[in-house]
């Protein structure tokens, strides 16, 4: 059995005033980097999604700490309180409930105005989903866009894909297990025939990375509204004309899920091919 690991004493050199924006664990608490914990050790405030949450981070590494709760709802009042104690020479710590403050979480506004007001903002990096579904999808990574969580509504949902479709580079989207089977169908439909990985509870016990084309990962049972946090990772659209061979092999996928019409116009969009040719094609390939 190895030996405990023994992490090294906080860095007690004294914290210089400003806004510290500061990556938590995504899942395992071990993730935490060792700079984070000597800035919340000597934070004067600490702004937090939900103070029970952050708690219990704190307490794991016996670190206590005045904290407040900045959401999407209280952040319009601790803003003012935040940006006060900026002005008196304190150390304020911003952080979310899980990864890196501001990525589809509350907190640019504080750090434009902290930033105009011409106080110090220190990124103290570390845990992020985006990042992390990104290392290990093996999808292209030299571009990527990050669209945030697409709408709760199919129709919107699906015009906010279509503004997707034609950028040409990765696309990663944060998505709630009650509601991924839904977007994954939207995704497959607006978006077409391509590679796409589900990352499910990244860096938790019950982690899972599922891979296949997005029609595929829509009709899986498993993504069915599990439970857990998501990342949703879909490949590139094709940049060059899609063979005969392409097309045959993305109608034949198409049509074990919709008639020939629909088939013919999810794989005109995925591959800039005619809708109408295709409609023919699929027909021949139905009888």
């Amino acid at each position: 059995m190895a030996p405990p690991i023994i992490l090294p004493a906080l860095n007690e050199t004294p914290l210089a005033s400003g806004l510290y924006v500061v990556a938590t664990p995504i899942g395992n608490l071990r993730d935490i980097t060792l700079r984070a914990l000597d800035v919340l050790a000597q934070a004067d405030l600490v702004l937090c999604e939900d103070t029970r949450v952050t708690g219990k981070l704190l307490h794991a590494y016996g670190i206590s700490a005045k904290l407040e709760r900045h959401d999407e709802h209280a952040a319009e009042r601790a803003r003012p309180r935040a940006l006060a104690a900026l002005a008196e020479g304190k150390r304020v710590v911003l952080v979310s409930d899980a990864g890196t403050p501001l990525i589809s979480d509350p907190g640019y506004r504080l750090v434009r105005e902290a930033s105009v007001e011409g106080y110090a903002v220190i990124p103290i990096p570390g845990a992020s989903a985006l990042i992390a579904g990104l290392s290990a999808a093996g999808l292209p990574t030299d571009r990527f866009l990050f669209a945030g969580f697409p709408p709760p509504k199919s129709a919107a949902r699906r015009t906010f894909l279509e503004e997707l479709a034609g950028i040409r580079t990765t696309l990663v989207f944060y998505e709630g297990g009650s509601r991924l089977a839904d977007s994954l169908s939207d995704m497959a439909s607006v978006l077409g025939h391509r590679e796409a990985v589900v990352c499910r509870e990244l860096t938790k016990l019950y982690e899972t990375i599922y891979r296949g084309p997005l029609s595929a990962l829509a009709a899986d049972p498993e993504l069915d509204a599990p439970r857990g946090e998501i990342v949703i990772l879909v490949g590139p659209g094709r940049e060059t004309e899609a063979s005969a061979a392409d097309a045959d092999a993305a109608l034949a996928d198409a049509l074990t899920r919709l008639k020939p019409a629909e088939a013919a116009s999810e794989v005109a969009k995925a591959l800039g091919l005619s809708r109408r040719d295709l409609y023919r094609r699929a027909m021949e390939l139905k009888r």
